[in-house]
């Protein structure tokens, strides 16, 4: 079984673009603030699916605004980005933090799941 990786491509008019390479077209889950995001558009490419995310406008605000790209079938963290707007801080520590809470918020979910199923 091939590992599924997530490689970075662009950023660019509020669309994050990246490129996954896996065995076969993997369930993706994009989370932001808790929430999974619907507009999220993964098409097949040479090589893989190329991922295209629409950021929502509520993340082009002050602050720092993380979204997690998982794997929804197995749980795993595939990759991330963040946007920080507002005043920017020479050393921000908010992004880091910001990035725990959300990959917390996903093993929440993880964990739920796995009780309401009964693994």
């Amino acid at each position: 079984m091939t590992q599924t990786t997530l490689t970075f491509i662009r950023f660019e008019n509020g669309s994050w673009q990246g490129h996954i390479q896996a065995s076969s077209e993997p369930i993706l889950e994009v989370s932001y603030q808790g929430e999974t995001l619907n507009n999220v558009d993964l098409s097949p490419a040479e090589d893989g699916w190329d991922l295209r995310i629409q950021v929502p406008v509520a993340a082009l605000s002050e602050g720092v605004h993380t979204f997690v790209i998982a794997d929804a079938a197995n749980a795993e963290k595939l990759g991330h980005f963040t946007v920080i707007s507002g005043e920017p801080a020479a050393d921000d520590l908010r992004a880091e933090v910001d990035l725990l809470r959300a990959e917390l918020d996903m093993l929440k979910r993880a964990f739920r799941r796995i009780c309401r199923d009964g693994y």
